[in-house]
């Protein structure tokens, strides 16, 4: 008789691992479907994506920073860094993560699976192991939990050596003297960051006619500035139609938004554009599950699907398609399940962050969406530079940008762009989740000298009352 379950998750990332243990603290019956070999667990992002990433750009960031020790006082010599070491350091931090995870599985008896899983019928789940040996589990609900993978991009296909794709840029051997980079999104700007700051002339190349272009726009013009000042080349407006390749080299060229010709050669050319949800042989035709015609899973607010107690949650639905939202979705379905009650997300509160160099951190609207949406809008806004704790530090690049509402002076979004502000942005969803206005939040006392007092100034600036500018 197959075994029974509560709930089967497919897929262990951050929304089916943290959906697992939620679901035992609940008292259900849990199981983990996971097809990565030896059922390592943490899907794209503990293992391919946020972590692993993180941890590349914790060197880059110590390196670049200990390159201009003597503004500190400090001596030091013959700096050099050593690939290899800083590539064990990241396959460590990524391989504890996943070991974290698995004892978490353990410690809260969460039966995990390792093989590759797909809905056979009503409750049934038949689980393929790499020996090829199938068996079937049953359960009362499954969670579609399988993530993004890397969608290929026609006429620019990866080999992973000279073109690659943000999988395969993790696992370089060595530092390129040169490189591309398609798509000025996270992926893209926080490789450049990497690879820069260990001596990659690096351009990056945007189709839309700024970086980052899903940030406020005074953060785009600001974080090109400090690439520019860091030696990182930003081309916008440019949609790229031909790669060529020899022995040595790649070249790419198309035409600029005036229609100019524009060509570029480097070592390498990282495509860091294009991801789509994983849902290819999951047996989603055994169901009355819908799939949109951009590839994701069709859900409500509550993350069900249209086949009754299957749900998904995180990449593969039409959220954003970030670790944090997708483990709150978990949270959201279990929770459900187990009969609480619950309320759908608030998509406006849900915080987007850039682990670039510097940090782009930001949460609700836009300066420019909330006068789009009718907004009458108060802007309040502190540069970096004119912070204490910012001087100490030495990284005076950015601002905080606090976007208001007139009336009732409530904080519509902030937008963060300098040191710590993916740290920083947690203060500002605190706010916001609790109604804040800017003259509440320009009222709390913030502890100096921190880096954090510049979120209180900007509140201050909606209205004008800024100490230290």
């Amino acid at each position: 008789m197959a075994e029974q379950y509560d709930v089967v998750i497919i897929g262990s990332g951050p929304g089916g691992y943290v959906a697992a243990i939620r679901g035992a603290q609940m008292g259900l019956k849990m199981a983990v479907i996971e097809k990565e070999k030896d059922a390592r667990l943490g899907g794209t992002c503990g293992l391919r994506g946020c972590i692993p990433t993180k941890a590349l750009l914790n060197s880059a960031h110590l390196y670049e920073k200990a390159g201009h020790f003597e503004q500190y006082g400090l001596k030091v010599e013959g700096l050099s860094f050593d690939w290899n070491g800083v590539q064990k350091y990241k396959s460590d931090v990524v391989a504890k993560n996943s070991a974290g995870v698995s004892y978490l599985m353990k410690k809260n008896k969460v039966t995990v699976i390792n093989g590759f899983g797909k809905i056979v019928g009503k409750g049934k789940v038949e689980v393929k192991g790499d020996d090829g040996k199938t068996n079937t589990v049953e359960a009362k609900n499954i969670i579609i939990a399988t993530g993004s993978v890397v969608r290929p991009i026609p006429g620019f296909e990866t080999d992973g050596k000279q073109v690659v794709n943000s999988d395969q840029i993790l696992e370089l051997t060595s530092v390129p003297k040169s490189m591309i980079v398609v798509g000025s999104g996270a992926v893209g700007v926080e490789f450049a960051s990497v690879y820069s700051r260990f001596g990659c002339d690096t351009t990056v190349v945007e189709l839309i006619d700024r970086i980052v272009p899903g940030e406020d726009a005074e953060v785009s013009k600001e974080l090109e500035r400090a690439y520019k000042k860091r030696g990182i080349k930003c081309l916008t407006g440019v949609k790229l139609d031909k790669l060529e390749k020899s022995k040595t080299s790649v070249k790419v060229s198309g035409k600029d938004a005036k229609g100019k010709d524009v060509a570029l050669e480097a070592e390498m050319l990282l495509v860091a554009i294009g991801r789509m949800p994983y849902t290819e042989n999951l047996g989603l035709e055994n169901t009355k599950v819908v799939v949109n015609p951009r590839g994701t899973v069709k859900v409500n607010e509550y993350c069900e699907t249209d086949e009754p107690n299957v749900f998904a949650i995180g990449d593969v639905i039409d959220t954003a398609w970030l670790a944090h939202l997708a483990s709150k979705e978990g949270i959201l379905v279990i929770e459900r399940i187990a009969g609480k009650k619950v309320e759908p997300i608030n998509h406006r509160l849900v915080p987007n962050c850039t682990y670039c160099d510097p940090e782009v951190a930001s949460v609700g609207l836009t300066e420019a969406k909330a006068r789009e949406e009718g907004y009458d809008v108060k802007v309040g806004k502190f540069p970096f530079s004119a912070s204490g704790k910012a001087r100490i530090l030495g990284e005076t690049d950015g601002f905080v940008k606090i976007v208001s509402e007139k009336k009732y002076d409530e904080i519509l979004g902030v937008h963060i762009i300098g040191p710590h502000a993916t740290e920083l942005l947690a203060e500002a969803c605190v706010a916001m989740s609790h109604e804040a206005t800017a003259e509440s939040l320009s009222q709390t006392i913030h502890a100096h000298p921190t880096v954090s007092e510049s979120v209180m100034e900007a509140a201050e600036g909606v209205h004008d009352l800024t100490i230290h500018m």
